[in-house]
């Protein structure tokens, strides 16, 4: 099975990411964590997302803030697919983030995920990898059954409580 790389533009990302760390190792999917900046290690997020493919990664989730340029550097380097987390870190409310990772040139796509939503990340790169391995797919189904269970059981307490 292919792995997931998460990249953070810093390790102050970290606190945002955790939430997409706990959905890979739910679904056994195996991943690498790193720290690259699109502006201050520009060289090294390049090599890194070139050689991705080569490296078993599927697909990449890159999370950054601000200028948030990190998703689309690593997406114009590589072939494989790119989600992009905007981090919530100025004084925009992750606004600034959200453009920067979502406003992609034609060409060079970037899968964009709400400010600070790692865990959604973590599933879509699930999905990704689910379409060659059924597996994962299995556990997706079971996941999503699991989800609706719990808000119909939440449903019928606040209906007894009514």
């Amino acid at each position: 099975m292919k792995k997931v790389a998460i990249i953070m533009g810093s390790d102050s990302d970290l606190p945002v990411i955790k939430p997409a760390f706990d959905i890979l190792k739910k679904f056994g999917v195996e991943f690498e964590a790193h720290i690259y900046s699109a502006h201050r290690t520009p060289r090294a997020a390049e090599s890194f997302a070139k050689n991705a493919a080569a490296n078993g990664f599927g697909c990449l989730i890159c999370a950054a803030g601000k200028a948030a340029h990190l998703a689309g550097v690593m997406a114009a380097n590589t072939v494989l697919p790119v989600i992009g987390i905007p981090v919530k870190s100025s004084t925009m409310d992750g606004l600034d983030s959200l453009l920067s990772t979502v406003q992609m040139p034609k060409g060079i796509p970037v899968a964009t995920v709400a400010i600070d939503g790692s865990a959604n990340a973590a599933l879509l790169a699930v999905q990704m990898l689910a379409l060659r391995e059924p597996e994962l797919s299995a556990k997706l189904v079971k996941y999503k059954e699991d989800m609706e269970r719990e808000i119909l059981e939440k449903d019928s307490k606040i209906n007894e409580q009514i």
